[in-house]
């Protein structure tokens, strides 16, 4: 039994120890809080991305996987290391798929109708790029059947007795598909992240929006469907949220009636897909222009040397077109070399990526239209079933490491953000 005299000498000691506990707790939180500056949205200035004023040429990377893994807490953390490894290595900006329709882990299990402890898994990526000082780019649907995609509302929409037809390309054109759409497309951005407090559209840690991954309408080759739904789609995701960027997905492909299309494209049936990167570009709505580079998925016939000579001959065309046609940034979102072609060695990537990185460091250099790179794609250890013949384990491949480092900090010093403070130590590290 304690004295009756020394109770209140204890209650004063205990009160002080609570304060101190209370104290040590909130106060790393506090002092990162503080210390941490205010995010700015990223925005447009005519051919460049511009943050705080200050150009912003992206180093980054793909990984779609993330919000299926945020669901199951056993997968969570690797959401996390990703972002970390990314950061470490100077990259900026991290393209993911926001979106699962129908099946496993669906985030809209049908229309209008959404898993909450898929949404929060959302939110958790989100909270975790901010952690990690890494911007989303998020993309809204996929053309491919991959997640659910433009197939799964058709399916939707048959089901209901309300499809006007099961082409998958009427999920260009169909009115009750496109409610579909714009509804999944309300309920997103204006979305209240459970972690962080802020709305989607409200949130700067999200860099831009894609309306969807690699459009194609088949069953329209002059374009003027796809172009129709373009339009539409993104004046509805402006009227909620005019904050964000806003870019369409596009291969890049140059359509039939494009002088590029003959000269330019792979082959002939690249210009027969319904789109047209200029004229789909252009929309007022759009604030910048997507590109993927695939010679080795394109070209059936051609030797190495053949695609590389391709590759700057596709991007600098598309640059120009940034330049002088669109007046926008040209991001080139996706970009891979297949470890399965039958004359594949290693160094052939190492070779791939630096011509890919050279051209947008020349651009760059010269205050031209070419905005950046996304790498498809990284993973981590022990992801094997989630790779394909592209993916990569940053540090398990050291020479791409290394040159995807030399990018962050080659980038760094046009723009004058070598002088920050972590890109200013992975880089004085490198030499």
């Amino acid at each position: 039994m304690v004295p009756t005299r020394n109770r209140p000498m204890l209650r004063i000691l205990g009160f002080f120890i609570c304060a101190a506990f209370i104290y040590l707790s909130f106060r790393d939180l506090w002092l990162n809080h503080k210390g941490k500056a205010k995010l700015g949205f990223v925005k447009r200035n005519g051919t460049q991305f511009v943050v705080d004023d200050k150009p912003l040429y992206v180093n980054g990377w793909n990984s779609y996987w993330f919000m299926d893994h945020a669901v199951d807490e056993h997968s969570r953390n690797l959401v996390g290391e990703m972002l970390e490894a990314g950061a470490k290595m100077g990259l900026t900006v991290c393209r993911t798929w926001a979106f699962n329709d129908g099946g496993y882990n669906a985030l809209q299990i049908s229309p209008g109708r959404f898993d909450e402890r898929v949404f929060q898994a959302l939110d958790h990526v989100i909270a975790e790029a901010r952690k990690h000082d890494v911007r989303l780019l998020l993309s809204l649907v996929n053309n491919l059947q991959a997640y659910g995609g433009k197939t799964q509302y058709v399916k939707w929409a048959w089901q209901e007795g309300v499809g006007l037809s099961s082409s998958n390309d009427s999920f260009f054109f169909d009115p009750s598909i496109r409610n579909y759409f714009k509804n999944y497309l309300k309920v997103l951005l204006t979305r209240k992240n459970s972690v962080t407090g802020i709305e989607y559209r409200n949130d700067p840690t999200i860099f831009a929006w894609e309306l969807i991954n690699e459009p194609r309408c088949t069953t329209d080759v002059s374009g003027k469907t796809l172009q129709d739904w373009i339009d539409e789609m993104t004046g509805f995701i402006k009227s909620i949220d005019d904050k964000h960027l806003l870019t369409v997905g596009l291969e890049g492909f140059y359509g039939p009636n494009s002088p590029k299309g003959l000269t330019v494209n792979p082959e002939q049936w690249a210009s027969q897909l319904g789109t047209d990167f200029v004229q789909n570009s252009n929309s007022s709505n759009i604030d910048f222009a997507s590109v993927h580079i695939y010679p080795d998925h394109w070209f059936h016939n051609q030797t190495f040397e053949e695609k590389l000579k391709f590759v700057v001959k596709w991007m600098q065309s598309h640059i120009e077109d940034g330049l002088k046609e669109l007046k926008k940034p040209v991001l080139f979102t996706e970009f891979g070399l297949s470890n399965q072609n039958k004359d594949y060695e290693p160094s052939q990537r190492d070779k791939f990526y630096r011509i890919i990185f050279d051209v947008v460091y020349k651009s760059a250099k010269r205050k031209k239209s070419g905005a950046g790179t996304l790498v498809w794609q990284l993973f981590m250890e022990g992801m094997e079933t989630f790779n394909d013949d592209f993916g990569i384990v940053p540090h398990e491949q050291d020479s791409i490491y290394k040159l995807m480092i030399e990018q962050s900090c080659r980038l760094g010093k046009v723009t004058g953000r070598l002088k920050e403070q972590k890109l200013k130590e992975l880089c004085s590290h490198r030499h």
